[in-house]
C-alpha cells in the first residue's frame, strides 16, 4: 500500500480566552494591591505607639515627607536636607494652584524615624505651614504589647 501524505497538520489556537484571563489578573492585582504603601521607605523605622490607628479614608492630596534618622528627607523618592525641602514645597505649590487646588486641600503625610529628633519633625511642619499646607498626619506603628 502506499503511504499517504501524512505530514503534520497545522492547527490554529484560539487565544482569545487566553487573552481575556490575563487581564482579569492583571484589573485583579491592581485592585487588591495597597497603593499606600508605595511610598513607603525601608530606610525608615516608624515609632511603636499603642494610640496608633489606621488611616481613615482615602487621602485625596497626599504629599510624603519621610524623616531620616541623619536628618534628612526623603521627598518623591530622592534625599533632601530639611532646610532644601522648602523649595520642593514651594514647586508642590504652585502646581498645585495651577490645578486650582489650594494647598490646604493636600495633607502633608509625615513618617518620621523612630530616632529622628522631635525638633526636625517640629521644623517639617512649620515649613509646610509657612508654604500653606494645613492638613498633616503623623505616622507610627501600632504596637499591640500592654
Amino acid at each position: 500500500m502506499a503511504k499517504r501524505g501524512g505530514g503534520p497538520t497545522s492547527t490554529e489556537i484560539d487565544m482569545t480566552p487566553m487573552i481575556d484571563m490575563t487581564f482579569q489578573l492583571i484589573t485583579f492585582f491592581m485592585f487588591v494591591m495597597n497603593f499606600s504603601e508605595a511610598e513607603q521607605d525601608d530606610r525608615i523605622q516608624l515609632p511603636s505607639s499603642q494610640l496608633a490607628k489606621p488611616a481613615e479614608g482615602v487621602i485625596e492630596k497626599p504629599i510624603t515627607l519621610q524623616l531620616m534618622n541623619t536628618g534628612d528627607v526623603i521627598y518623591a523618592g530622592e534625599r533632601v536636607a530639611v532646610r532644601d525641602i522648602a523649595a520642593r514645597l514651594e514647586r508642590e505649590k504652585s502646581v498645585m494652584l495651577d490645578e486650582g487646588l489650594e494647598p490646604s486641600a493636600a495633607t502633608v503625610i509625615v513618617r518620621a524615624d523612630g530616632r529622628a529628633k522631635t525638633g526636625e519633625v517640629q521644623d517639617i511642619i512649620r515649613i509646610c505651614q509657612e508654604k500653606g499646607f494645613e492638613r498633616f498626619a503623623l505616622r507610627a506603628q501600632y504596637d499591640d504589647r500592654r
